[in-house]
C-alpha cells in the first residue's frame, strides 16, 4: 500500500515540476534552445530538439531505480511514478494534443478536451513571451485561459502583424 501511495504522490508532484520546468527553463532563455523546436513547427523527421527533455527525465529515472534498488527501496517506486508520469505525458501531449501517432483522433468533450484545447491555446502564442497553460494533466478552464491571452494583448498584436504582412504595397525587402 505505502509503494502505491508513493507511486500516487510522485505522478501528482511530477506534474508540478513540469509545470515549473515547462514555464521557466522551457520558456526561460536557458531552456528555449530546445523547447523552441516545439514551437516552430519547421523540423523535419520525427524527432525534435525539446525530445531531449525527455531523455534527460528518463536518466533521472534511471538514476532513481539504481539508488532505489540498491540503497533505498522507497526511490525505485519513486521512479515508477515518474515513468508513469512520463507515459501519460506522452499519450496525452504527444498523441492526442500534437497527433504524433499514425491516425487523427480530437476529443469532443469533457476532460481530454480541455486539455487539447489549452495546450492548443498554449501554441496560439508566437515565440516563448505570453504563453498560457503550462501543464500536461492539468489545464486551467479554457475560457480562462483565452481571457489571459485576451488580457495580454498578444492575440492583438499578432493580428496585427499578420495583417500587416497582407497590406497592400508592403515593401517585401
Amino acid at each position: 500500500m505505502t509503494e502505491l501511495l508513493i507511486v500516487l504522490a510522485t505522478v501528482i508532484a511530477m506534474e508540478g515540476f513540469a509545470y515549473s520546468v515547462h514555464r521557466w527553463i522551457m520558456h526561460g532563455s536557458w531552456g528555449w534552445g530546445w523547447h523552441k523546436s516545439h514551437h516552430d513547427h519547421d523540423h523535419e523527421g520525427t524527432f525534435e530538439k525539446n525530445d531531449l527533455y525527455a531523455v534527460v527525465f528518463s536518466v533521472f529515472a534511471i538514476a532513481l531505480f539504481a539508488l532505489g534498488s540498491r540503497w533505498w527501496p522507497p526511490l525505485w517506486w519513486v521512479a515508477v511514478g515518474m515513468s508513469v508520469y512520463g507515459v501519460i505525458y506522452f499519450f496525452v501531449h504527444d498523441g492526442l494534443v500534437h497527433q504524433r501517432w499514425p491516425f487523427r483522433a480530437v476529443p469532443r468533450r469533457g476532460y481530454l478536451r480541455r486539455l487539447y484545447q489549452a495546450h492548443r491555446l498554449h501554441h496560439a502564442v508566437e515565440g516563448r513571451e505570453d504563453c498560457v497553460s503550462f501543464g500536461f494533466v492539468y489545464a486551467p478552464p479554457v475560457d480562462d485561459l483565452k481571457a489571459q491571452l485576451h488580457r495580454s494583448g498578444v492575440l492583438a498584436r499578432r493580428q496585427s502583424r499578420h495583417r500587416d504582412a497582407w497590406r497592400p504595397g508592403r515593401d517585401d525587402a
